[in-house]
């Protein structure tokens, strides 16, 4: 695919920061987007154009959306990487906690997708490009939300792939395993403010643990791991539909395709069961 225009979403840090500065070295005009507008000043060194952008805020997508079809016609790839991990027992977060978490992770996805896709379909040729997670074929303890989402996000790629194919547009999804960037951090100290007290103390504490050891450790693939898959689907000339990213991510994978649950069940526990309590 010729380099056209690239939105990202989520840009101010890790794979949203990586996959821009990616693309725009590859030769595509790209607009980042975040909340944090001062962590991504650092992308205009890239010749990359910065905006405002908060996901839950349909003022902020429609405006942001519109600034740059003013200055380009359409945007030529969606990055929908925003998003957050939001952990804690089902019985303790609370269901506004959970509602929120589907308005960053899905619902904003699937509004962005909503803004930019009659550009696309006008042009007869586009890319969406949603990041999600080896999490949203797998699951762990105390993220139920967080999987709930993701898994959502896998679906309704599946359908929207169907559906914009006859417009020329491509949809693939990112599926990155850990990576180090301050999400698993952050994540894990929600966790804690959630469940770290209680009944889910002790299942709290490994899990938490075991997301922080994302943040600096040998454990986690860099972002730019699956901001070279962002890449790859940006310019194939026929994406894949999905691209897993980061150390272990196709054999966790694999593994979840063959092993029926009970046996997930127990490699998990092992797996989870190495971070001290």
């Amino acid at each position: 695919m010729t380099p056209g225009t690239v939105f990202v979403t989520g840009a101010s840090t890790g794979i949203g920061h990586a996959a821009a500065i990616l693309l725009a070295r590859n030769g595509f005009t790209v607009y980042a987007g975040a909340r944090r507008t001062d962590m991504m000043e650092p992308l205009k060194a890239h010749g990359i154009r910065v905006l405002a952008l908060d996901v839950t805020d349909d003022d902020s997508m429609t405006a942001a959306v519109s600034e740059v079809e003013a200055a380009h016609g359409r945007v030529d790839v969606l990055v929908n990487n925003a998003g957050y991990g939001s952990y804690g027992s089902l019985e303790e977060v609370p269901l506004e906690e959970g509602r929120r978490q589907f308005e960053v992770n899905l619902f904003g996805m699937a509004r962005m997708t909503q803004l930019v896709v009659p550009g696309m379909r006008q042009a007869g040729r586009g890319r969406i490009i949603n990041v999600s997670s080896i999490g949203g074929r797998i699951y762990e303890p105390l993220g139920s939300w967080y999987h709930a989402t993701k898994f959502a996000v896998e679906g309704l790629s599946d359908s929207l792939r169907l559906e914009l194919a006859p417009h020329g547009i491509a949809v693939s999804i990112i599926q990155p395993s850990g990576t180090a960037s301050e999400w698993g951090r952050i994540a894990g100290e929600h966790l804690l403010a959630a469940s770290g007290q209680g009944p889910y103390a002790a299942q709290a504490r490994m899990m938490a643990a075991a997301l922080a050891s994302t943040e600096g450790t040998a454990l986690a693939s860099p972002p730019r791991s699956a901001a070279r898959a962002i890449l790859r689907a940006a310019r194939s000339g026929k994406p894949k539909t999905r691209y897993p990213a980061g150390r272990g991510a196709g054999s966790i994978l694999a593994l979840r395709r063959v092993l029926p649950d009970r046996a997930f069940d127990a490699l998990l526990r092992g797996i989870y069961g190495r971070f001290p309590v």
